[in-house]
């Protein structure tokens, strides 16, 4: 007797030739599994689908075989299976081969009294008795209540077989050179191929691993017989030979492998979310649309697929596109579960099955999120439906990530040609937050409408383009009324993931948007060491050079500030860029992005930083190196409303120090630097400021390191005078006025004529000190070292010169001048002198 298996349009039609005695006839039937004629769904991106359909076999030597369906349906395929020990019999006894049929029936016999060890199953042989054919129909009942039994203990994940891929790259290597030099010899004999690739192998795992990985690197999926544009390939050896198949062929060669080896395998027809999958789309009643595999390995089945680890399928170019994915082979159910459902509930290897409905919904993860370790927070089905023109999107990480993502016009299919890699985004219609373990983004769409979004990801320290990981759709009725949110090509907001490694371990603000207040905003940095700072501030309509004019920044040890000025309303970015304080050789990298948003007052044109700050502003890191401290004014701005005051600080390495006041506009008849006025005893130093016009001032503070070296900046200073009165400016100061020299009375260096003023100053090693205009008056020196006189101004316009005799040749050095006003006349003109 001769009995064939036919499997339908999209598996392979292996004969099954079972030869029995006369007598043998009347005690064993063959059942003809019936099979599914799968829609086919071909591989996309990161996942593929395929199909796995039983078969049926006869060994060379003509023996006695049987087949039965797989317990638990029709569908997934005949089993049977063939050793070596078949090969060495020229016949099988009745009495064995019912021997054999008792065992493998006993179905109802605890799970460790029906293992067969690897060698006894590899000879068994599977046949259904006259007397037991009624009972198959019990069959699959019995086997799902047994599945979900051993689905609700503990089973084994992929992790307990092997701790990662890296374990089999000897075997695949081999595998895949292997089987370069079977395609060049022309073999094509599924059995040849099996022995020769899985020769070596040291266990079941490494067998099955042989089998996968030569599937994966041999068979393209056939895309032009998916379109319909050529005739599908059925038998394996056209299969082989051709190279190419759809997932009924990866399924079924995988199914016929496994056979040769002794290893059970089953095809698990079911859906797939794959090429032609619809985003929502009702599965019921639709004819399942692919194709993969359940491997039975130590007593515990798990799930792999070929088809979607050999690659994706490119539908603009109508090509199969190679790319070795991993993640298919003996997939975590949990996992796979967002993109396969199988027709058979227990395959779904899960204690607790999901239903249909759910299947539907459940948001598409591609192998990427797996592999990435990423944990979906928020939310958990792909439709979201915005509130007030919002929608917000998730997820957990445990290992530092870089995100990015892509909001487009909704398509009705998943995989439509589109990207499945992005280098940053350039969308502004959303908010992407990075924390320490967590990704947040508020998608803003800009009209009604329906729209896809595909979030990409890559590890923190990749430089490899960003791959999709998962995709939603939103539905958004009514958009929110928005203002242009700057692009951030520095993909996400807040700080970076990378933020810790290059030295900020913390911030003031998080990454959600940060309302300025009165047009101005300070953002503080914490880090773990010494760190250079520069920042941009990006805004629609702000020009570059008015930009930096809206930033200060200064620079301490532990804790780097940004001080921010904005002059339009609406969005900001603000970006942070480090590096190494003592590695001036190393580049900026961007550590933060900040949304700021301005809404209310803002700053005036004139209120803008003064122009040519340097990048380290108020004390911090390079004063203290230069042994500058105790600075009376720890911030980098100062504000004064009396137009005048004064910043002290240590000089504790006595360095010869320089001064430099400037404004942006200047009105004032008076140079600007005899606004500024310098006083040096032991180490305590006084800048003294008497301003002559409201607005911002930059005051430039420089030191000379090194004996006769050149002047380096130490830190500027943004003085911020709100008082309209002028302040009359400081005497003219000469070369001869020294460190100890202190000026008491008068400060003002433009003096009233014909009055009587008083002077005080002290000049330590003076033996002389006058003051010298029309006439000369000498200074008396008092009990407590200071010089002091009243001074006759007579009539100006005229200078008085303070000069002291500092040597013992009696010469006087001018220390400082002042200017004498003309006298005004009644009607209050000036008169000449």
């Amino acid at each position: 007797m001769s009995a064939e298996v036919a499997f339908q349009k999209f598996s392979f039609p292996f004969a099954c030739a079972v030869h029995l005695s006369p007598q043998e006839k009347e005690c064993v039937q063959v059942q003809k599994p019936e099979l599914h004629e799968p829609n086919e769904s071909p591989p996309f991106g990161d996942p593929s689908p395929v199909r796995v359909v039983g078969s049926v076999l006869k060994d060379g030597n003509q023996n006695q075989v049987s087949v039965k369906p797989p317990s638990g349906g029709v569908q997934a395929g005949a089993k049977s299976s063939v050793g070596p020990e078949a090969s060495r019999s020229a016949m099988v006894s009745r009495q064995s081969l019912f021997e054999n049929l008792r065992v493998e029936s006993e179905d109802q016999r605890p799970a460790a009294k029906r293992q067969l060890s690897s060698e006894s199953a590899a000879r068994s042989i599977t046949a259904v008795k006259k007397s037991t054919a009624r009972k198959e129909a019990d069959e699959p009942k019995q086997q799902n209540t047994k599945a979900n039994a051993a689905a609700a203990g503990r089973r084994k994940r992929r992790k307990d077989l092997f701790t990662g891929s890296e374990v089999f790259h000897r075997l695949d290597s081999r595998v895949i050179r292997t089987g370069a030099e079977l395609k060049e010899k022309c073999v094509y004999d599924v059995k040849t191929i099996v022995r020769s690739i899985t020769q070596g192998a040291r266990n079941e795992l490494e067998t099955l691993r042989a089998i996968w990985v030569w599937l994966c690197h041999n068979i393209e999926y056939d895309v032009s017989g998916y379109l319909g544009l050529s005739e599908k390939l059925s038998s394996a050896e056209e299969v082989i030979a051709a190279g190419r198949g759809v997932c009924c062929s990866y399924s079924n060669l995988c199914t016929e492998m496994c056979r040769e080896v002794g290893i059970e395998c089953h095809a698990v027809p079911g859906h797939s979310k794959g090429i032609g999958y619809r985003q929502g789309q009702n599965l019921r009643g639709v004819k399942s649309d692919h194709l993969w595999n359940a491997v039975k390995l130590g007593g515990q089945w798990f799930l792999l697929d070929a088809c979607w680890g050999a690659g994706r399928v490119d539908m603009e170019h109508k090509a199969f596109v190679k790319r070795f994915d991993d993640f298919y082979f003996l997939t975590e159910p949990e996992e796979l579960i967002d993109s396969h459902f199988p027709d058979e509930e227990r395959w779904q290897l899960l204690e607790r099955p999901i239903a249909l409905e759910e299947f539907e919904k459940r948001v598409f993860k591609t192998s990427a999120f797996f592999a990435l370790g990423l944990r979906l927070r928020n939310p958990h089905h792909f439709h979201i439906l915005t509130e007030d023109g919002e929608a917000t999107v998730s997820l957990g990480f445990s290992r530092p990530t870089t995100f990015t993502y892509e909001i487009t016009q909704h398509r009705d299919l998943l995989h439509c040609g589109a990207s499945e890699q992005k280098e940053a985004s350039s969308s502004s219609f959303g908010l992407l937050t990075v924390s320490l373990q967590s990704m947040k983004l508020q998608l803003l769409p800009p009209a009604s409408g329906t729209y896809d979004v595909k979030l990409f990801a890559r590890p923190e320290s990749a430089s490899t383009p960003l791959v999709w990981v998962c995709s939603f759709t939103i539905e958004c009725p009514l958009p929110r009324a928005t203002e242009d949110i700057p692009d951030n090509p520095f993909l996400s907001w807040g700080l970076q993931p990378s933020a810790g490694s290059l030295g900020v371990s913390g911030s003031s603000h998080d990454g959600d948007v940060a309302e300025v207040e009165d047009g101005v905003f300070d953002l503080e940095l914490k880090t773990s060491r010494p760190l250079m700072v520069l920042c941009e501030l990006v805004h629609p309509h702000l020009e570059a050079p008015a930009a930096k004019r809206c930033l200060a920044t200064q620079i301490q040890p532990a804790v780097l500030m940004c001080h921010v000025l904005c002059p339009s309303r609406g969005f900001y970015r603000l970006s942070v860029f480090v590096r190494d304080y003592e590695k001036p050789e190393a580049k900026f990298q961007n550590a933060a992005n900040f949304l700021l948003h301005c809404k209310g007052k803002v700053v005036g044109p004139d209120e803008l930083f003064p122009p040519n700050l340097a990048s380290a502003c108020g004390p911090g890191t390079r004063t203290s190196e230069a042994g500058l401290c105790k600075f009376s004014h720890s911030a980098a701005v100062v504000s004064t409303q009396q137009g005048k005051c004064n910043i002290t600080f240590y000089n504790q390495r006595d360095l010869e120090l320089h001064y430099v006041l400037s404004k942006e506009k200047q009105t004032s008849a008076f140079p600007l630097s005899r606004s500024l006025f310098c006083t040096y005893t032991d180490s305590k130093v006084t800048v003294s400021l008497s301003l002559p016009e409201p607005g911002p001032y930059r005051l430039g503070l420089y030191a000379c390191t090194t004996p006769g070296g050149e002047f380096s900046p130490m830190c500027d200073f943004v003085v911020r005078n709100s008082c309209a009165q002028p302040r009359p400016p400081f005497p003219r100061v000469y070369s001869a006025w020294r460190k100890g020299c202190v000026l008491f009375e008068p400060r003002a260096g433009i003096l009233e004529p014909l009055v009587w003023v008083q002077f005080r100053v002290r000049v330590p090693g003076a033996q002389r000190v006058s003051v010298v205009g029309d006439a000369r008056t000498d200074l008396k020196l008092n009990k407590t070292r200071v010089w002091e006189g009243e001074v006759f101004t007579a009539n100006g316009p005229q200078e008085l010169k303070l000069a002291a005799s500092l040597g013992g040749s009696g010469d006087m050095a001018v220390l400082m001048i002042y200017e004498v006003k003309k006298a005004a006349d009644e009607d209050g003109n000036q008169t000449a002198g």
